[in-house]
């Protein structure tokens, strides 16, 4: 047991040099400056003049501070259990090592976290995300697959403490789902999911299938950032077709028997997106234009186009050969992303949500 005890303590010495860097490589101390800053401009007799503003400012204090006390907590755990260690040693006391060797393990991997959000550097990367899901060609099995894709990031939000809010749902034929759109809300959530944004592709025996036969299905995960609406973007009315329709939830429940959910179908670009999980019909609206924003300035980045007018509105296929990373649960089991190479052998892991290893992957090579 003091061994054990030792190996932590020398654990902890070889963490703490880590621990000075990732306050370097996150620029703690220029983040405490800014933050001081940004309240003194609080404080201003003026500040509330102009709400947009005055918004801004706050939401980047608050991810100031909050980026600041997530280090300073770190720190002080490990100097706690730097602390604890050596009085266990010296009293020989082995009550506490089962407390030590969890704290060490906590750090480590809080530490590889963090490092990691070290790399969550682009201009959206700390904003909420919405997730969007599609089927691919194949009925009810790719509606069957779109509906596992959807439970697999809402379990992977829900492990990593964001808040998973369903903005729109249309029912499979069958089973599964024609579309789905997700909110994740919190710190990252973009920066983290940016690189689930493509076709995945599943392998696997079909549960729809009499024969027993073995079936490849396609379904598109969309991620793009939810963007503040500050008036950047206009939107004619004649450019918008909006319709009604009554909202049912995951699994086929209806919310309402109302026609409170709305659809909106963007003209020029053919893009369509809905909301249905408001209270109203108008904030279902507004949401749903929101969105509309939302994706039309990720297109509009991500085509590098001077002008939201420029959109063509063009789509890939969500079909063979276009997927970024494939599911294999027959003959084998196999989670494999085709950009990075990084792999998962358990399979079950991976849909429950596990999916760290494939985020951090991406984040390194592009780094």
């Amino acid at each position: 047991m003091i061994i054990q005890l030792d190996e932590a303590k020398r654990t902890l010495k070889e963490l703490e040099p880590e621990l000075i860097e990732l306050g370097d490589a996150l620029k703690i101390e220029k983040l405490r400056v800014r933050a001081e800053e940004l309240d003194e401009q609080t404080m201003m007799p003026d500040f509330w003049n102009d709400q947009a503003n005055s918004g801004k400012i706050l939401r980047e204090v608050k991810q100031l501070k909050d980026k600041i006390a997530e280090y300073d907590e770190l720190m002080a755990k490990h100097a706690d259990t730097v602390e604890l260690t050596e009085l266990a040693i010296e009293e020989e006391d082995e009550s506490f090592l089962e407390e030590i060797l969890q704290a060490v393990e906590d750090i480590k991997a809080k530490e590889e976290k963090m490092r990691i959000e070290v790399l969550l550097s682009g201009e959206y990367d700390a904003n909420n995300a919405i997730l969007s899901f599609h089927p691919g060609a194949g009925g009810t099995e790719a509606q069957d697959w779109a509906l596992m894709l959807y439970r697999m990031y809402t379990r992977w939000g829900e492990k990593n403490g964001f808040n998973v809010k369903l903005i729109d749902w249309l029912d499979g034929e069958e089973a599964g789902l024609k579309s789905a759109t997700i909110m994740i809300e919190g710190m990252n959530a973009y920066g983290f999911l940016k690189s689930e944004n493509g076709v995945h592709r599943l392998v696997r025996v079909s549960p729809f299938d009499s024969s027993g036969r073995r079936h490849t299905s396609f379904a598109s995960v969309e991620v793009m950032p939810e963007f503040n609406d500050d008036g950047t973007i206009e939107i004619a009315e004649e450019d918008l077709e909006i319709t009604t329709h009554k909202s049912s939830g995951a699994g086929g429940q209806h919310i309402n028997k109302t026609e409170s959910a709305v659809r909106v179908l963007h003209i020029p670009t053919g893009i369509v997106v809905g909301c249905q999980t408001e209270r109203s019909q108008l904030q279902n609206k507004e949401t749903a234009i929101k969105m509309l924003k939302s994706k039309l300035m990720e297109i509009k980045m991500r085509e590098q186009l001077e002008r939201i007018e420029d959109i063509q509105g063009t789509k890939a296929n969500i079909e063979w050969g276009s997927q970024i990373r494939s599911y294999v649960f027959m003959p084998y089991t196999l989670a494999k992303d085709t950009r990075t190479g990084y792999e998962e052998v358990n399979i079950s892991s991976v849909m429950d949500g596990n999916i760290d290893g494939f985020i951090n992957a991406y984040l390194k090579m592009n780094a």
